[in-house]
């Protein structure tokens, strides 16, 4: 039998070795661990409650974890006949307590009739983990938009791992289901949050993000007053907080953007943030700001050579040729051809440029000299692009 818990000292507990979620919303940061709602639907039973009576097996005394211990059942999250009328069971694993009285959450499946522990986590004994987790549980099934909103008054929770777990609801959640919630929720509230200095900078984004879709024209000024304080460092998080902001106010917002993009004095961080905000917009909303608006920023990026490989791939997944001029003219400039990073992604952009449009002849001519410089490059990424390699019109302006 194979187990995936492992145990910890002290606090720790169980813990689970889970994959890692891609991450859907835009501005959050990846969720360490599979949610615990996700985990239900891949889970035969769920039980929470303490341990105890933990035996090594006297077969192998130096085995990891070989032996048994008793779970005390509190709360059965999710039941299955194997439990039915028992208040304990006996779990297939070595787990001794230290002295600290915590409760475990602990998921099952039954194999061949046995029961298979392979995710635990450990709680404070007063924890409000099953009270939340039997709500999650019973909206599960609701539209994104009452799942969401219930998670969100979960996302300060004192409990690390109740509030960690309702931010990786939301980083899970695409941004279609986070714009419908959006609206619904509390402006106030977020402003406290991102006021507060305790505030995790890992939550920044999401909460910028959904204040500029609930807050008023008057909470933009709240939002720069919080970007304009020298005391605040957001190291992460920049991204979503400036996106609010040109949500709630967009023209002084757009302002504020090609700013951070000028400064010379930004460092890559805040670059990258201006970017992926820039993104955002062209990808998700050009209702807000116009494509054109977009190329503005693009441009700016592009021109920024710590930068500049990247709004250059970005110009070329979106297929806006009439920059060929701008971006195949950085081949010549000493800032720019100095890293095989960016180099490679003008010749991409080359690439596609004269197979998306063969009347391209700066492309085309640019193709032929790097073909004749080095073959075997245009070939690697020729093969590299092959899907985008197809002609198809240039996209049209927003």
């Amino acid at each position: 039998m194979t187990f995936r818990f492992l145990l910890l000292s002290g606090a720790m507990g169980l813990m689970l070795s889970s994959p890692i979620h891609a991450c859907a919303c835009p501005f959050c940061s990846p969720n360490a661990t599979t949610t615990f709602v996700a985990e239900e639907a891949q889970a035969d039973l769920i039980l929470y409650g303490s341990l105890s009576n933990a035996k090594r097996d006297p077969d192998d005394p130096t085995g990891f974890n070989k032996g048994t211990t008793d779970l005390t059942i509190e709360t059965v999250i999710k039941p299955h006949d194997i439990i039915k009328g028992k208040k304990k069971i006996t779990i297939p694993k070595y787990l001794p307590q230290d002295g600290k009285e915590y409760k475990y959450l602990i998921y099952f499946n039954v194999v061949n009739g046995q029961l298979d522990p392979y995710r635990g986590e450990a709680f404070s004994a007063d924890s409000k983990l099953p009270e939340y987790l039997t709500g999650a549980i019973n909206i599960r099934k609701k539209d994104s938009a009452t799942r969401l909103r219930y998670f969100f008054d979960y996302l300060e929770s004192s409990d690390i791992m109740i509030s960690g777990d309702a931010y990786g609801e939301f980083a899970i959640a695409d941004y279609k289901e986070i714009s419908e919630v959006a609206p619904k929720l509390s402006a106030e509230v977020l402003i406290k949050w991102l006021k507060d200095p305790n505030t995790r900078g890992s939550r920044f984004g999401l909460y910028g993000l959904i204040l500029g879709h609930c807050g008023k024209a008057t909470d933009a000024k709240a939002m720069r007053a919080l970007l304009d304080d020298k005391d605040r460092s957001y190291t992460s998080g920049l991204d979503g907080l400036v996106t609010g902001y040109i949500m709630l106010d967009p023209k002084e917002g757009w302002n504020y953007l090609l700013e951070l993009i000028k400064d010379p004095t930004k460092d890559f961080p805040v670059k990258y943030a201006a970017l992926k905000t820039a993104r955002f917009f062209w990808e998700l909303r050009p209702d807000v700001i116009p494509n054109s608006q977009v190329l503005e920023a693009m441009k700016l990026l592009a021109d920024n050579p710590t930068i500049s490989d990247m709004p250059i791939e970005d110009l070329r997944k979106w297929r806006v040729w009439e920059l060929t001029p701008l971006v195949l003219g950085y081949a010549g400039k000493e800032t720019h051809n100095t890293t095989k990073i960016t180099t490679r992604a003008i010749l991409k952009f080359a690439l596609a440029a004269a197979a998306g449009n063969p009347n391209n002849k700066e492309a085309v001519e640019f193709v032929k000299a790097a073909r004749d410089r080095d073959a075997k490059q245009v070939e690697f990424l020729e093969d590299l692009l092959k899907d985008e390699l197809k002609p198809t019109p240039p996209a049209g302006k927003k």
